[in-house]
């Protein structure tokens, strides 16, 4: 691998003496997000492999340009996993397609571009954020250094903690080489719920009183089906721990949900992780563009923030921390505005299919006061200086949670 890693180097090194811009990527499935994506593309998927795994210590080293399926593969094999359930999109599409490995030679996400994006599945609200398990990570700077920075255990993590600030960077600060994870074995015991009848208010009270008390609640979804007649709403929960502790929380939430008026009823397990994963790789479908000039928007808002008033689809997860919400991008403003007054940001995440710069004209994140964007600009000055990894994919600079 020695020979592969020295090809990134000498890529970052020579686009830096040339000026150029440098887009990183792996399996290229999040090119889809961003504000704008320039330059020349630097494929990381040749510096691969797992570079060491102790199950009993809980502790996974891989290269960035691994398959993200490969690692969760190795990981299920000693009954363990990423415990914040990182969506790969596009995972599911051909993996031949003239000749080559996947759709336009890319072969699915990688573990760098995993850590890159910081994206998380159903179970953030419970379980973190791909940067609460970055134990130590390696990456190639814009002057083409090969850093070091964290190790393999939390009792590194100290300080400046820079090899979790990689996460949400969406390559803007480096080339991710190597990267050092905490895994978690898999729950003893899971049940779903699907409880029918819970309008959307009703839904988030009974989340958040079910959050203060303890039980086992891993995930949670609510959505609005608009295609049964009559129109029905359905909340979803996932609950993961010890065999005992997951019984008990089924009957009390049952209860508790049906005290409300709503029905109740335990999902097959099989049928329920189908949907689950579903809901992280957003192939739901809810998903699917209601009208061509639909964009996708991602509000960010505390757990507790009320039911917004919106009249636009809705799907929500994290115990209310995330709505994803179908509306044109004619209402970006009133959007954030709204996002705000709950103390929470709105962002663009996909934008429609029919004219997506002009979608992204208003801005696919929003803006950063000016604290928070000078400590951003200050940090890519520091391991970019030159701008090699300027893509302009961040403005206005953000991250994502």
């Amino acid at each position: 691998m020695e020979a592969q890693l020295n090809t990134l180097i000498d890529a970052v090194r020579q686009a830096a003496a040339d000026g150029r811009v440098l887009r990183l990527r792996g399996g290229g499935t999040k090119d889809f997000w961003g504000q704008s994506l320039t330059g020349d593309v630097l494929d990381t998927r040749a510096y691969r492999g797992i570079v060491s795994y102790e199950p009993s210590e809980l502790v996974v080293t891989v290269r960035g340009g691994t398959p993200l399926a490969e690692l969760e593969a190795a990981l299920a094999e000693k009954g363990q996993c990423l415990a914040f359930e990182p969506p790969h999109f596009g995972q599911n599409a051909p993996t031949v397609v003239n000749g080559v490995n996947g759709v336009n030679g890319l072969h699915g996400a990688t573990v760098g571009g995993m850590v890159a994006a910081g994206l998380n599945g159903p179970a953030r609200a419970t379980a973190g954020a791909v940067r609460d398990y970055v134990l130590g990570a390696r990456f190639i700077n814009g002057l083409g250094e090969h850093l070091t920075f964290g190790g393999q255990v939390m009792k590194n993590v100290a300080g400046y903690d820079v090899s979790r600030l990689m996460a949400g960077s969406w390559g803007t600060l480096g080339l991710i080489t190597e990267v050092s994870l905490k895994v978690l074995p898999v729950a003893p015991a899971e049940a779903t719920l699907m409880v029918a009848g819970l309008a959307q208010k009703v839904a988030l009270d009974l989340l958040h009183r079910w959050g203060g008390q303890p039980l086992p609640l891993n995930a949670s979804a609510w959505v609005r089906d608009t295609t049964a007649l009559p129109v029905a709403d359905y909340l979803f929960v996932r609950l993961r721990g010890a065999v005992a502790a997951v019984q008990s929380a089924i009957g009390k939430m049952s209860a508790d949900a049906v005290a409300l008026g709503a029905q109740v009823h335990q999902m097959d397990n099989a049928e329920a992780a189908q949907d689950w994963r579903a809901s992280g790789e957003q192939t739901l479908p809810f998903f699917d563009a209601p009208s061509p000039d639909a964009c996708l928007w991602r509000l960010s808002v505390p757990q507790t923030a009320p039911a917004l008033d919106l009249p636009y689809p809705a799907y929500i997860e994290w115990q209310g921390a995330q709505r994803w919400l179908w509306a044109p991008a004619s209402a970006t403003v009133a959007l954030r505005e709204l996002a705000q007054t709950v103390g929470g940001h709105a962002t663009l995440f996909r934008a429609s299919a029919t004219h997506a710069e002009v979608d992204k004209a208003a801005g696919v994140n929003s803006p950063l006061d000016a604290v928070q964007q000078r400590i951003q600009q200050q940090l890519q000055k520091q391991f970019d200086p030159k701008g090699v990894f300027a893509t302009g994919r961040m403005h206005p600079h953000t991250s994502a949670i």
